[in-house]
């Protein structure tokens, strides 16, 4: 045999040798591992020897044993040369094989953003990346959370944690039309059973369809699914072909055999104590007297729940059934106060801090568990063990159980108006079956009739994780409760305690900075003017929903000169454009315009009527529905379209603190920062004021809070002046409809009353002396040309140029997509304000009318306003300005340098805080 020929016919026999031992044994770390195995061991990441099962082991054992009598025999027939070259061929193979199996384990986070999820979120980045490395997170904003503020949440900490290469995703302006075709970039702001058709996405902001494709197209990952399951399922339901690329499934929610711990009476209480929720399977401690039965993330969106479950991929389900196991109890929390050595463990202690001392009872111990943060535990210790397909884990012990998701509740095959899968179709969206377990009755609300059950738990089972052993049922891999720790010196019961404060508190992938140490020169700055020597003009409250207009409206009222317009306090409506949370923006402003001292007062979250009695936190949102959840909605208005971040950062914020002097259980660490509430901040201007001046309340939204000042304040007619109402639209000749373009049914409504029709009727019909500018003729004054041009033209202030941002974006949008053709609604409620101010050059003509509200409870006659010669009340009607004298007038106050801006913003903070001993006086001064 010639040289080549024995060479190659050896190479030949080696690579069959090392294909074989490949399909015989697990060739995990090369010729370390290789020895290892025929004494029937294993080696972990970290290069320590452990012990195999008897089976595993004696498998490994033979293949290992039959490999070096083949490896030998053919190496003795070799020159020395050609057994080293072997050798590095056989080693080459075995740390390539190593290679592959030691790159890290790609996660995909999907999560609703909530306090415990940060916990969840911080504790993947900071393990080693080269083990686990979170590829992407998809923000699911139909539960715990609303997409604008919890986007920027998460950047802000990736931020913190120079993680700014993980992409986020969230929203999405695609739809699913009515026989289940998927568009692409469907948004996840709605369960899969209320999606509607939408056509395109946002301009910049990835959507978690894009993210979830770019991530998961990208190579094998594993997908921790730790909010509802919407986003998730649609990606599943549109991209089959990617599914091989998912390992594993990892889900926190449901309840199997779960029994709640909390709400239950104590031993020794007395027969008075009623048990609320006490042994249900679910945690909806807000809907437990209906359903009793599911959890709060499979609730969210069950049908996409069902979808995520029975995809095929293998899911592990950690259930209340564990972390009910592993309460957040006195020892960890005081352990953990104990242990905060970086940046991030500071950031989660305060926000469980918060959480605590504002839990609405005394058993907060045994009420809040480590729902998230413990899921994500549980499943990397899952992903390091991964010969171990039982699930073995330090964290949680485990078993199999076939289970299922309830969608619809029995009698199946009913039609009764409560499933939008069924009812009016021919053929069942998503091609369900019919009389199918998809087909029964699906709950509607909180107190739906149907899931009540008189002296007796509720009935309805939508989003319960059941075991189900039928052909409906799916193999999960499930964790039953939490591990025992395995110190028994240590104060604290559970393993994961000890692993939680151990990786938050690790030196390494540590955070950058807080915000106060981002900047080495921060300080908090207060400005309040003097205005002693001012005669002061009339007292103004501005009631606002945040929407893009109200902002601009809200300039303009701060630059006419405070002898003509004292503003006195801001109330919000948190039943309008925006989120309660966007009160941030308006903190901001105020400070940009040297006005931290005007007081802002926050209003219900409910319309009149829409809380629920028996738990006001929660209620009907039969009217707030109508605002677009994504781009040109909720999504842009809770961050002015973007431009939030632009504005200087007041000292002021929202803040969960309280105070036992207005109810709360406890006192907080700094309940004098609580935010007060829109009826305090009313009673408070009203003993203010001289007694001889009234009050004047221009309102750029619902009328909630009017609506509750009179009817909690007898004497609040005797207070107020005028009310300027921007709203309504006045159908005198059914040629020209209203805005409420998302409920087609209602043509004549204007949003302003619609959001909240009772609270409109009860102002309409009060004693109140009202001017309405309603939508007819705000729709005058609404050219982006024209009020851009003049702003152009004026002189220019921080103020003038960020109204002029703002309104370009606005323009912007409405030009490039038909999710935006409403923005001139925005432009027209900065009138209102104007109208108030009563400049002379505007030559305005009023018109008496009387008229009344609908109010009756259907949606597609709602908030109209209709003119009755009978029973209407009189009310003043703008009914026509001078347009061009409007336009100039608003950029001109605007451009005005008087009662200007003193910050101008954000960068102006930025460079001020990162420079020694900066002072600026037009930046720094007191007006």
């Amino acid at each position: 045999m010639s040289e080549i020929s024995f060479f190659s016919e050896w190479i030949f026999k080696s690579f069959q040798i090392v294909s074989e031992l490949l399909f015989s044994i697990e060739f995990d770390l090369g010729w370390m591992q290789l020895f290892l195995v025929c004494e029937g061991s294993d080696l972990n990441f970290d290069g320590t020897v452990v012990a195999l099962p008897g089976e595993l082991k004696e498998g490994r054992r033979e293949g290992g044993r039959r490999f070096l009598f083949e490896f030998w025999t053919v190496a003795g027939a070799m020159s020395m040369g050609r057994l080293v070259l072997l050798l590095v061929l056989v080693g080459c193979l075995g740390v390539g094989i190593c290679c592959r199996d030691m790159r890290p384990r790609r996660i995909l986070l999907d999560s609703d953003i909530d306090t415990d999820d940060f916990f969840a979120l911080l504790y993947l980045l900071k393990l080693n990346r080269s083990e686990f490395d979170l590829k992407a997170i998809t923000i699911n904003a139909n539960a715990w959370t609303n997409a604008g503020h919890s986007v920027n949440q998460v950047y802000d900490i990736l931020y913190m944690m120079d993680r700014d290469d993980i992409p986020v995703g969230i929203g999405g302006e695609g739809g699913i039309s009515s026989n289940g075709t998927i568009d692409p970039n469907v948004g996840g702001y709605l369960p899969l059973i209320e999606q509607g058709h939408r056509k395109y996405s946002p301009l910049r902001q990835p959507t978690a369809q894009q993210v979830m494709i770019d991530a998961i197209s990208s190579g094998p990952i594993t997908v921790f699914v730790i909010g509802a399951h919407t986003n998730f399922a649609i990606f599943l339901m549109s991209n089959p072909h990617l599914k091989k690329n998912i390992e594993h499934i990892y889900v926190m929610g449901g309840g199997v055999r779960s029994k709640n711990p909390t709400g239950c009476c104590p031993m020794n209480a007395s027969s008075s104590c009623k048990p609320r929720q006490c042994g249900d399977r679910g945690n909806l401690f807000t809907d437990y007297t209906s359903n009793p039965y599911a959890e709060f993330n499979i609730f969210g969106d069950p049908f996409a729940a069902y979808q995520v479950f029975h995809s095929g991929i293998p899911v592990t389900l950690v259930p209340l059934d564990a972390t009910n196991t592993i309460p957040i109890n006195e020892a960890f929390f005081k352990a953990f106060e104990h242990r905060q050595d970086t940046y991030e463990a500071q950031y989660c202690f305060q926000s469980l801090k918060m959480a605590r001392d504002t839990w609405f009872d005394n058993q907060f111990y045994t009420s809040y568990f480590m729902w998230d943060s413990f899921t994500s535990g549980v499943a990397v210790s899952i992903m390091r063990n991964k010969h171990d397909h039982h699930g073995e884990n330090e964290f949680a012990e485990m078993e199999h159980m076939n289970i299922t998701v309830v969608t619809s509740n029995k009698p199946y095959g009913i039609s009764d108006g409560s499933n939008p899968f069924f009812d009016g179709r021919a053929t069942p969206k998503f091609n369900v079956q019919k009389g199918g377990v998809h087909s029964g009755h699906v709950q509607m609300g909180l107190q739906d009739p149907f899931c009540i059950v008189k002296n007796g738990k509720g009935k309805c089972e939508d989003g319960y994780t059941k075991e189900e052993s039928g052909p409906d049922s799916v193999h999960v891999l499930v964790a039953q409760k939490a591990k025992p720790n395995q110190d028994p010196d240590s104060p604290l019961d559970r393993e994961f305690f000890e692993s939680f404060l151990g990786v938050l508190n690790a030196p390494h992938h540590t955070a950058r900075f807080n915000f106060a140490t981002e900047f080495p020169y921060y300080r908090q700055v207060v400005y309040k003017p003097d205005f002693r020597k001012h005669k002061l003009g009339k007292p103004i409250v501005f009631d606002m929903d945040m929407s893009a207009g109200d902002f601009l409206a809200l300039f303009y009222l701060l630059k006419v000169p405070v002898e003509r317009i004292d503003l006195k306090a801001i109330l919000v409506s948190g039943t309008g454009w925006a989120n309660a949370a966007t009160i941030d923006i308006i903190y901001d402003i105020l400070h940009m315009m040297g006005r931290d001292d005007i007081p802002i007062g926050l209003g219900n979250l409910f319309a009149l009527e829409q809380q629920n009695p028996s738990f006001t936190a929660v209620g009907d949102c039969k009217y707030i529905k109508a605002i677009p959840h994504g781009a040109g909605g909720f999504l842009d208005a809770d961050t002015l379209f973007g431009l939030s971040r632009c504005l200087p950062r007041s000292p002021r914020r929202y803040t969960a603190e309280n105070s036992v002097k207005f109810g709360a259980p406890r006192d907080t660490d700094h309940p004098e920062l609580r935010q007060p509430l829109a009826l305090e901040v009313w009673k408070n201007i009203s003993r203010q004021v001289h007694p001889k001046q009234k009050i004047t309340i221009l309102t750029n939204g619902p009328l909630t809070n009017l609506a509750n000042i009179i009817l909690s304040d007898k004497d609040a007619s005797m207070m107020i002046q005028n009310v300027y109402i921007v709203g309504g639209y006045i159908n005198d000749n059914h040629k020209q409809k209203g805005n409420l373009f998302t409920v087609p049914s209602n043509k004549y409504a204007e949003f302003n009353m619609f959001l909240d029709p009772l609270a409109a009727k009860t102002v309409m019909e009060s004693e109140l002396n009202i001017t309405l500018i309603p939508l007819n003729i705000q729709r005058r004054v609404t050219s982006f040309p024209m009020i851009l041009k003049m702003l152009t033209r004026m002189s220019k202030t921080p103020e003038s140029m960020f109204a002029h941002r703002v309104l370009s974006r606005l323009h912007h949008l409405q030009q490039k997509h038909e999710r935006y053709q409403h923005m001139d609604t925005f432009l027209g409620e900065i009138l209102g304000a104007v109208i108030l101010a009563n400049d002379p050059f505007l030559d305005p003509t009023i018109q008496v009318k009387l008229v009344t509200v609908l109010a009756t409870g259907d949606i597609s006659k709602d908030g109209q306003i209709v003119i009755n010669d009978v029973h209407g009340r009189p009310i003043s009607i703008l009914k026509s300005l001078n347009t061009k004298a409007y336009y100039h007038h608003y950029a001109t106050l605007l451009g005005d340098k008087t009662q200007s801006a003193v910050i101008g913003s954000f960068e102006d903070q930025r460079r001020i805080w990162s420079t020694p001993n900066k002072t600026d006086s037009r930046l720094y001064k007191r007006l």
